[in-house]
């Protein structure tokens, strides 16, 4: 029996597989107007779509991606129209003539498994939330669509949800609709897109308005509560904006541009057609600006509105058209904001991690199908920089916005791009081809011909150089460099080299002159690699942690001196009270826990920050901050009832990465006796699928 039924999901696989592949020879979808109802409590969405195609090939019947859904149809323009359902499509049967055009109407229900979350609606009003990620994960488990991105489609949507929410999605807002309590967005597109870049977000926004010099209006949304984080958050949004326009030489090609953070993302952000959604781990005031700022996946995902969304590829093996262009161009726009250091240092530090991989045998192909991250998005950027560069920036140019206009919402290949190359230069594209995009060696040669092109480069790999060599040896090479001004990264390179040397007396001199001066990266360096702090740098140290003008720097500097010099560690607490930190309040909750377990530092909120720990690992907050509840509990090793069951809890999210964490803590808690009879004893409080997992760690 188990034989046929592998059978029967291979066979299913392979006709999924032929089915995508030939409809698109077959029928052309065109447009569809949706209307969608969200339905929180319950998590689910139903609604009626209307499609109009066109049909490229006589045929009996096409088909629409549908995962689970229930539906119906409603109506249809071809003779003998009838709808069977399948856990993955709606097969509509009929009579369908060549280069005739057709109707459909279909109502729809779904529960979606994800692309589409539900979160906060057991709390208050303010952490209610709805957001859509289609690519990689597909559109079709909310909405009946086409899964393949060859297929570009006008999408208009009209949505309902509770009164309270904002609703964002692609196109422009034509309407809002209030009934007793709900309200309907309407929005309209005027150009195709693949299904996978349709988006949506509603929670508690509001909007900051700007007007591009193209007339483009942009909207940057932030949630009510985060007000005072919207001007360092969405900082140079109109530059890179404007800068885009004029490297690419092709105006924006959308209606408008908005951008909006929502809680437990995915991903850093998402590049749908005119609405980047993207993590609120980014939201950041003008202290954490410093450290974390949302600049590089701001240009990255705009930079998307061309080059994946305009044009797209038609197969994985062409992906690089859209991340390393997209990682390219992201990192001219700051070349623009924060100068060539930054913009060298950071093809140095792609150039590292890919040279190693390479050296380990472990390179891949940018037109390998199934690569890495890292080789589509930043090998995939090298290969743009040296294809860049030899051909020349204005016949780059040139051929770039040749590339854009003659494919302009079309889906293309490595070698549409590389014939505008041709057509524009007379470097052998086929050579480049094979060294840069079909070699799985990094080509570490050209990458570092072209970094000793900046003087700076030249500078910081000559400091690189002296690591080996003795402090003794190389500090008046510092000294000198230091007096000179140097590049913030020469700096950070030479802070790396002495915090390994912070009892050579040699080094002190220069070490406290790091730590006293401007250099941001330096001092993080240090404070990041010395632990514990000699006592020689205690005033240094000291001096860091009141000026407050970094959060890393802060958390850093708080745990070392805490470990460091435990008759002060009331002090410190003192100094660094009431400051939060990021979104994920890495401050504030490393403030409590030290707090906590510091025993002449308020021992009568001992147990008031215990509670408020726990309390930071409900599914109220962000994943983040209930990731470092949860670890800084498992310090003390003590944890409350509702702690267990937030953790089962998390061992269940949509977050990858956290969903591992949790799960990870949870078996090595039910290794330990007291946590497991604990555990245990809540059994009355789990549902199925939780048990089950239990059940499986302790069968292990």
């Amino acid at each position: 029996m188990k034989f046929f039924y592998i059978l029967f999901l291979l066979f299913s696989f392979q006709f999924s597989l032929f089915a995508q592949s030939t409809q698109l020879k077959v029928v052309d979808f065109q447009t569809a107007n949706v209307s969608i109802e969200l339905l929180p409590t319950a998590k689910k969405v139903k609604g009626k779509i209307d499609y109009s195609f066109q049909m490229l090939n006589e045929t009996d019947s096409i088909f629409l991606d549908a995962k689970n859904m229930k539906a119906d149809l409603e109506e249809a323009s071809f003779r003998n129209a009838t709808l069977e359902t399948t856990s993955k499509h709606f097969i509509l049967k009929g009579k369908f003539k060549k280069n005739k055009s057709y109707t459909l109407s279909l109502s729809f229900e779904a529960e979606p498994q994800q692309t589409m979350y539900f979160l906060g609606f057991d709390f208050e009003k303010e952490n209610h939330q709805i957001w859509t990620q289609g690519q990689g994960k597909y559109t079709s488990h909310w909405l009946p669509s086409i899964d393949d991105m060859n297929d570009k489609i006008t999408f208009n949507l009209a949505v309902e949800a509770p009164e309270y929410l904002t609703v964002v999605a692609n196109g422009k807002q034509v309407e809002v609709e209030e009934n007793d309590s709900t309200s309907v967005w309407k929005f309209q597109m005027q150009k195709p897109m693949s299904s996978y870049l349709l988006a949506l977000a509603a929670g508690n926004y509001d909007f900051q308005t700007e007007i591009f010099s193209t007339e483009i209006p942009l909207y940057n949304y932030y949630e009510t509560a985060d007000s005072l984080l919207v001007e360092p958050t969405y900082r140079y949004t109109q530059f890179i904006f404007d800068f885009f326009e004029e490297e690419i030489g092709v105006p924006y090609p959308w209606q408008n541009y908005k951008q909006v953070p929502v809680r437990d993302f995915l991903h850093s952000g998402m590049e749908n057609t005119g609405l980047t959604v993207f993590s609120n781990q980014f939201m950041v005031d003008s202290i954490g600006f410093e450290d974390f700022n949302y600049v590089n996946v701001n240009a990255h995902e705009m930079a998307h509105q061309w080059f994946g969304n305009l044009v797209t590829e038609t197969e994985a093996k062409h992906h690089w058209l859209h991340e390393g262009f997209a990682t390219y161009y992201a990192l001219l726009a700051e070349r623009e904001v924060f100068g060539d250091d930054h913009f060298y240092n950071q093809l140095y530090i792609s150039a590292e991690q890919l040279k190693e991989l390479s050296d380990q045998g472990k390179g891949q192909a940018i037109l390998n199908p199934k690569a890495s991250s890292l080789t589509f998005y930043q090998k995939g950027a090298w290969a743009v920089h040296i294809l860049r560069e030899r051909v020349g920036e204005v016949a780059f140019k040139e051929a770039v916005k040749n590339y854009l206009e003659k494919y302009a919402f079309q889906n293309v290949t490595t070698d549409d791009f590389l014939d505008e190359i041709a057509a524009v230069s007379e470097i052998d594209v086929s050579q480049f081809k094979k060294d840069w995009l079909l070699q799985t060696a990094f080509q570490a040669e050209d990458a570092l011909a072209s970094l000793k092109k900046s003087l700076f480069m030249q500078e910081l790999l000559g400091v690189i150089s002296l690591r080996e060599q003795s402090v003794n040896d190389k500090i008046e090479i510092f000294q000198r460099i230091y007096n000179q001004s140097p590049s913030p990264f020469v700096v950070k390179e030479m802070a790396l080299q002495l915090s390994a040397e912070m009892e050579n007396p040699n080094a002190e001199s220069l070490i406290k002159q790091l730590l006293a001066s401007d250099y941001l990266r330096a001092q993080l360096r240090i404070v990041a690699e010395v632990s514990p702090i000699p006592q020689a740098f205690q005033n240094e140290f000291e001096a860091l942690l009141k000026s407050q003008n970094s959060y890393l720097l802060t958390e850093n500097l708080l745990f070392n001196l805490w470990v460091s010099f435990p008759d002060e560690r009331a002090t410190y607490l003192a100094i660094t009270k009431n400051i939060e930190g990021f979104k994920d309040k890495n401050v504030l909750l490393l403030w409590k826990f030290l707090s906590m377990v510091t025993p002449d530092h308020e021992p009568e909120n001992a147990m008031k920050y215990f509670r408020e720990l726990n309390g930071f690992t409900s599914p109220k907050y962000n994943f983040k901050v209930r990731e470092n509840s949860f670890n800084y509990l498992y310090q003390v090793d003590r944890f409350a009832d509702q702690t267990y069951l937030n953790l089962i809890d998390a061992c269940f999210h949509h977050q990858w990465n956290f969903k591992s964490f949790a799960r990870k803590m949870l078996e090595k808690l039910l290794q330990e006796e007291q946590h497991q009879v604990r555990i245990l004893d809540l059994e009355q409080f789990l549902n199925e699928a939780e048990l089950k997992l239990i059940r499986q760690y302790l069968s292990e």
